[in-house]
């Protein structure tokens, strides 16, 4: 007989069961929990449902809601179920008795067994586990043996007797196991990189600890997923590096390899698209896998079981693929920053897609056991506003919604198959809840569909090829690492690069004036050591040193310079360097960054002898011939004679830049108007200045 559909969920007040189609009621005999409420778990049969308070564990009846057992213990922050629900575990935060030692945080109890009345229920097994990350027991499929991960080794228990060690599997540094589920009792071990040797993971077979009898070696190997398929015939390994030694993304590198239980296949899958696999997931019957992967809009794969492309789905911004439980139907989702669009496909109907969800932000996403509903869900704490449940059939239509407060945790009630209904999950549509036609009604559908932002001279057009998605036809991002590779569509654009400007060749930056640097490599340095280098280096500087000490020995004034980054009239008005070229060397612009007598704005010192049709009066000319008042005027000239000529030379640039602003009309305030008298005075001191440079 089928068992109706349900589902539980935990909020910040209570827990609540609910039967889901047709009826869409809580389950009438669940009293609803209240207060402190940390966890609420199904056992994976489906029989049974426990959830956790401060002072105790309760077990119901997941058909009916009644109260099968009670635990008496403290401050449990995580319950979990043996694949048949003989057995609970419970884990409580670590702490330390009275002595100092860690206490025996992860205990082990019958779910269900006779006790006299008045005593109270006691564990199987207790053991002391730190981490709340992967701490409970794993399994057989039967139940038959359960394993734990210990320093340097996994530990086998018969399951029915926790107090002794059945077996033991040694494996230095292990950090991981998992063990396949199916008839064979293989368990699969990793061990990360140490001391250059490289990670491995390996399959044995229980008890034959001996050899292994699968195994795969690889480097980039911090961390990895074990997941094996249903038939615990092949294994996926999806492991990942902390730091991305490429410097192409932030959270470190992915590979994917997949292992056969009996050895004969251990292969790195290759993926044909550049970027990282966000998501990996085994069909339930065993023999397929999908896998997301590449940069942004990502790609789809599906490979058989031999590591075989069988079909790739569009590109697409997303990031999440999940079968369904009968393997019928696949969806593919983009959730986290995302959009959360949900793709859904009929996997037995030539890969077609059905329809796709506009789901929100969800942030669970999970198949009804009977593959025809999807649930969503947005949580806290990741979004604490919009909390609640939604249904949707998998031909795309919303079933129901329910709005929560602070919505913690929701799922499904798993289903045996011999207990599903049959048919076809698409026909007949069932009919929606008046929640969800309500839910419906305040969804406000957008008049125009939303795009990206179009300025009024480019609406109406089509987007250019270097503007769009790799999905929408565009070229496919490419991450250079730094380097200068422009694509087609605009990425990898070299940065600093100056609008108008040639493009520097080489990879060398140069300083404007400087000697051109030298290349690494470039005169033969490649076979020297780091010392010779660094010789090499100062006797080229001694070099260069003795060099520029006879040429300012040879001539006290730089040669001249034309109109260039440093010849001082970069912003001037070609009037004002006509009548300047000859004295251009005396009228050196400094670049002193010290803004001296009061001087305004530097954008308001470019001024023009010959502005509003009137000739400033000239500055007196100066015989350049004299090597004495060009060595003055050298830009390196650091003695108190040239800064003092620079200075009045900036005075002179400000006195007429107010004499300007004047003419114009402006109204200059008392201090401009004294320092505007002084102009004789400045031209005074100019004059005997260029008479005699050794005067001053």
């Amino acid at each position: 007989m089928a068992e109706p559909l349900q589902f539980v969920y935990r909020t910040q007040k209570e827990i609540g069961v609910t039967d889901a189609a047709p009826v869409y009621l809580p389950v009438p005999g669940f009293v609803k929990p209240e207060g402190n409420l940390r966890c609420a778990v199904y056992s994976p049969c489906g029989r049974y449902l426990a959830w956790a308070s401060n002072e105790r564990v309760s077990v119901v009846d997941a058909s009916s809601g009644h109260v099968l057992a009670t635990i008496i213990v403290a401050n449990v922050f995580d319950v979990a179920f043996s694949p048949h629900g003989t057995y609970l575990s419970t884990w409580e935060r670590p702490a330390k008795d009275e002595n100092g030692d860690a206490t025996k945080n992860l205990k082990i109890w019958r779910t269900t067994e006779e006790i006299t009345d008045g005593a109270e229920k006691q564990p199987m097994g207790r053991f002391v586990q730190k981490s709340q990350t992967g701490w409970n027991l794993q399994y057989t499929s039967d139940e038959k043996y359960c394993a734990r991960l210990v320093t340097n080794e996994v530990q086998f228990y018969s399951s029915d007797d926790l107090a002794t060690v059945w077996n033991k599997l040694r494996v230095e540094g292990v950090t991981d196991f998992a063990i396949a589920p199916g008839q064979s009792y293989n368990v699969a071990v990793f061990v990360p990189e140490r001391k250059g040797q490289p990670a491995a993971v390996k399959v044995f077979n229980v008890p034959q600890f001996s050899s292994p009898i699968s195994q795969k070696t690889f480097f980039k190997g911090d961390k990895v997923q074990l997941k094996w398929n249903s038939l615990g015939t092949s294994l996926i390994v999806l492991a990942q590096t902390d730091v991305d030694k490429s410097n192409k993304s932030y959270y470190g590198e992915t590979t994917l390899y997949l292992l056969s239980a009996n050895g004969t296949l251990d292969a790195r899958i290759t993926l044909d698209k550049e970027g990282p696999i966000h998501d990996v997931s085994w069909s339930p019957n065993g023999k397929e896998f999908g896998v997301i992967y590449g940069y942004m809009p990502a790609k789809t794969t599906i490979f058989n079981h031999r590591a075989v492309v069988s079909h790739s789905f569009p590109l697409g911004p997303r990031n999440t693929i999940i079968f369904s439980p009968t393997g019928q139907f696949a969806l593919v989702a983009g959730f986290g920053n995302l959009a959360g669009q949900i793709d859904v496909y009929d996997l037995e109907k030539d890969y077609k897609k059905i329809c796709t969800i506009e789901s929100g932000n969800p942030s669970v996403c999970q198949w009804s056991p009977d593959s025809r509903y999807i649930m969503t869900a947005t949580t806290s704490p990741r979004l604490r506003v919009d909390n609640g449940v939604k249904l949707w059939h998998v031909g795309g239509g919303i079933m129901y919604h329910e709005d929560m407060v602070e919505l913690y945790n929701v799922s499904w009630r798993p289903c045996l198959p011999e207990n599903l209904p049959r048919g076809d999950p698409l026909n007949p549509v069932p009919t929606p809840h008046d929640s969800a036609l309500k839910y419906l009604g305040t969804v406000k559908t957008p008049s125009k569909p939303v795009g990206a932002y179009r300025p009024p001279g480019a609406r109406g057009t089509s987007t250019p090829l270097h503007f769009r998605r790799e999905d929408e036809g565009g070229a496919a991002h490419v991450v250079s690492n730094g380097t200068s590779s422009v694509g087609p569509n605009g990425f990898g654009r070299p940065r600093r690069q100056v609008p108008g400007a040639d493009l520097l060749e080489s990879g060398v930056r140069s300083v404007p004036g400087a000697n051109p640097a030298q290349v690494p490599g470039a005169a033969g340095d490649e076979g020297l050591s780091k010392t010779a280098l660094k010789n090499k280096k100062k006797r080229n500087n001694k070099k260069a040193k003795e060099t520029e000490d006879q040429g300012s020995s040879n001539s006290l004034a730089p040669p001249p310079q034309e109109y260039g980054p440093s010849s001082g009239n970069e912003g001037r008005s070609p009037e004002r360097r006509g009548n300047h070229q000859q004295n251009h060397q005396r009228h050196h612009r400094s670049r002193s960054r010290h803004n001296a007598h009061g001087s305004n704005n530097p954008e308001r010192n470019r001024s023009s002898n010959h502005q509003n049709g009137q000739a400033s009066r000239a500055i007196p000319q100066v015989n350049t011939s004299q090597p004495a008042a060009d060595s003055l005027l050298s830009p390196g000239g650091q003695n108190p004679a040239s800064k003092k000529l620079r200075g009045l030379q900036k005075k002179i640039r400000a006195i007429e830049d107010l004499e300007m602003r004047l003419a114009s009309g402006e109204k200059l305030e008392d201090t401009q108007m004294k320092k505007i008298a002084t102009k004789v005075t400045v031209l005074k001191e100019l004059e005997n200045i260029d008479k005699d440079p050794q005067a001053i």
